[in-house]
């Protein structure tokens, strides 16, 4: 199972030096992938959760590949119905060529109804602009000799029957995020059972975690996979990749502002996490 790092690309504290000190940790330690968010207008049911200033993902995630070599580059998740399903063709086939076929487009349908209205978009209309978007960017990559990219994996977002089915139909990936251990279990057999149903295949399980390390263990139904001791972290993961995960992302940012100007300590748990995965390997 490849371990891929969700990085904080808004909020006080988040600039270039930042960014690129992130990047450069998550490469250093071997890990997979290295993922941001999506937002464009911060409004304020955004800024509850994400903060000024918000770094664009296509833009960010550009830079960071002159700033990197070998690790995948992706966003988790990219909001679909806020552009124009051409500009997004064409910005992600650049964005792959670019860079060696590093990126990996996560989607979502979105949830800030103040956003949607800033941009103009209807939110009751997102999720059927989200299918409508990804239909058209397909057949868009297909003429490869205008957008003259490999084929760029796309996963898909949401942890409702809805987006399960839209993963089944749409996607090479369900990408569900911030989940319990016992509910990933379970909604890894509904996602066959919905492929099934469809007569598809069933696309790659790429779940997106919390990754909080405590001092004490956290205990409870309602406990986030990712969240407790260093212990119960490593179980999270051997759990995870029992479920037949493939790629799991870590997100190291739980609400807490101070812990974007100081992320030393989220890179010492990403640092606990790596040599636990290189000892999982060399078995």
């Amino acid at each position: 199972m490849q371990i891929g790092v969700n990085v904080p690309n808004f909020g006080p504290g988040t600039d270039p030096a930042v960014l690129r000190q992130w990047a450069q940790t998550v490469e250093g330690l071997g890990f997979d992938l290295l993922m941001v968010s999506d937002h464009i207008a911060v409004t304020p049911d955004v800024a509850e959760q994400y903060p000024a200033p918000f770094y664009e993902p296509f833009t960010t995630l550009s830079w960071l590949a002159g700033v990197t070599r070998r690790v995948r580059l992706g966003t988790t998740v990219l909001i679909v119905p806020y552009r124009h399903p051409l500009l997004t063709a064409r910005m992600a086939a650049n964005l792959n060529r670019l860079s060696g076929d590093r990126l990996v487009l996560g989607v979502g349908v979105g949830w800030a109804r103040q956003e949607f209205e800033a941009l103009g978009v209807p939110f009751r209309r997102r999720g059927a602009l989200t299918d409508e978007y990804l239909c058209a960017m397909r057949d868009a990559w297909r003429n490869t000799g205008d957008y003259d990219t490999a084929a760029i994996p796309i996963w898909v977002g949401g942890n409702s029957d809805a987006g399960i089915r839209r993963a089944v139909l749409l996607g090479d990936a369900w990408h569900p995020l911030r989940v319990t251990p016992g509910w990933l279990a379970d909604a890894a057999g509904r996602l066959k059972a919905t492929a099934d149903e469809l007569g598809r295949p069933v696309p790659a399980l790429m779940p997106r975690i919390k990754l909080r390390e405590t001092r004490e263990a956290v205990t409870g139904p309602d406990r986030l996979a990712g969240v407790g001791t260093i212990d119960q972290i490593f179980a999270d993961l051997d759990q995870i990749r029992l479920c037949g995960a493939h790629t799991v992302v870590l997100d190291p940012f739980n609400g807490d502002l101070t812990e974007i100007r100081r992320p030393e300590r989220a890179w010492q748990t990403l640092a606990a996490v790596a040599a636990y995965q290189k000892s999982q390997e060399d078995r």
